[in-house]
C-alpha cells in the first residue's frame, strides 16, 4: 500500500488538511459535584469527563501494603450518543468488551501522568460519558480526562489536601489513520469506518509513548507508513497538550 504524506493534499470532506485537528473546546466545571470536570467538544464528538475523590484505596493495595494512591476509570456511551440508540450495558447485565478495553486504557493512561506515591492514600475515579460520538471517543476521553484531572489536582492543592502536585507529565491522545491511501490526523467517524489502517496514540508531555494501538483493516503497512502516522500523531499531541494546559489554567 502506498501512503501519501503530502500535508498540502486536497482537503478532506470536512475541509481539514491531512495534518489538521478538528475544532476542540473545553467547557470546565460542567459537573459541579465532581472535584474536577470538563466537557470536551472535539469536532462532533462530545464527552463529559469528571474526577471524584475517594479517601481510601482499593483493598488489594491495603492487602499488599502498596503505598500511595490509585486512579481508576469508567467509560460509557449514552444511549443517544449514536445515530441508532445504543442499549445501556446495565440492560445486558454486563459490560461489553469494547467498554472494558477503553476504560482500562483511560485508567492506564492517566496513571502514567501521576506520581501515585504523592497522591496519598486516596482513589481518583475518572468517569467519561460520551454524549455524542463522531469518531475518537477514546482519545477524547483521555484528553478530556487529562483536563479534569488537572482541575481536580489544583482543587486538592487549594484545599490543602495535597502539598505538591503529583502530576509528572500531562497526557493526551489522538487518532491517525490511512484513508484512500492518505495518512490523516484525527479521524472522524466516516474516515475511521473507511480506514485501511487505524492507530491511536497516547503520549505525555515529554514526548514519550504511553500506548500505541494500531491495526490494518484488511490491509498491511510498512515502516514508512508507520513513520508518517507517528509524525502526524506527535504533531497532534503537541497541539492537544497546549490546549489542555490553557484549559486547566484558564
Amino acid at each position: 500500500m502506498t501512503v501519501s504524506n503530502d500535508s498540502n493534499a486536497a482537503a478532506r470532506a470536512d475541509g481539514r488538511q491531512a495534518d489538521q485537528l478538528r475544532t476542540l473546546r473545553f467547557q470546565n466545571h460542567i459537573a459541579p459535584h465532581a472535584t474536577g470536570s470538563t466537557l470536551i467538544e472535539w469536532g462532533n464528538t462530545r464527552v463529559i469527563c469528571a474526577v471524584t475523590v475517594e479517601e481510601s484505596v482499593p483493598r488489594w493495595m491495603k492487602d499488599q501494603k502498596v503505598e500511595g494512591g490509585w486512579i481508576t476509570a469508567e467509560y460509557s456511551m449514552l444511549p443517544y450518543s449514536t445515530l441508532g440508540r445504543k442499549a445501556r450495558d446495565i440492560s445486558k447485565l454486563k459490560l461489553d468488551g469494547r467498554t472494558v478495553e477503553i476504560q482500562r486504557l483511560i485508567g492506564r493512561s492517566l496513571r502514567a501522568a501521576l506520581d501515585l506515591q504523592k497522591l496519598g492514600a486516596r482513589t481518583l475515579w475518572i468517569d467519561c460519558d460520551v454524549l455524542q460520538a463522531d469518531g475518537g471517543t477514546r482519545t477524547a476521553s483521555i484528553t478530556g480526562a487529562g483536563v479534569a484531572l488537572g482541575l481536580a489536582i489544583r482543587k486538592l492543592q487549594a484545599e490543602g489536601k495535597l502539598t505538591a502536585s503529583p502530576v509528572t507529565s500531562p497526557v493526551a491522545a489522538v487518532s491517525v489513520g490511512v484513508v484512500d491511501g492518505k495518512a490523516l490526523l484525527d479521524l472522524n467517524y466516516v474516515e475511521d469506518a473507511a480506514a485501511e489502517v487505524d492507530m491511536n496514540l497516547v503520549m505525555n508531555g515529554a514526548g514519550e509513548f504511553i500506548e500505541l494501538q494500531a491495526s490494518g483493516e484488511e490491509a498491511t503497512f510498512g515502516d514508512q507508513h508507520l513513520a508518517e502516522l507517528l509524525r502526524l500523531g506527535k504533531g497532534g499531541i503537541r497541539q492537544l497538550l497546549e490546549l489542555q494546559q490553557s484549559a486547566i489554567t484558564a
